[in-house]
């Protein structure tokens, strides 16, 4: 499955749709040991657990 490099986002963006994210690798691949986090309008994506990954929004 190809990621569309629109669909990940930096921790720290703002005004994204609520919903579950989850931490991928700089390109969207997956990764081991990575988290999710559920936002609500208005928050912000938290800190990743490596520098240089992503989140991605879940389905």
């Amino acid at each position: 499955m190809k990621i569309d490099p629109k669909d990940l986002h930096k921790p720290g963006t703002d005004n994204l749709p609520p919903g579950v994210y989850k931490e991928v690798g700089p390109r969207g691949g997956k990764i081991t040991g990575s988290k999710e986090v559920h936002i609500v309008e208005g928050h912000r994506l938290p800190p990743t657990n490596k520098a240089g990954n992503k989140w991605i929004k879940k389905d």
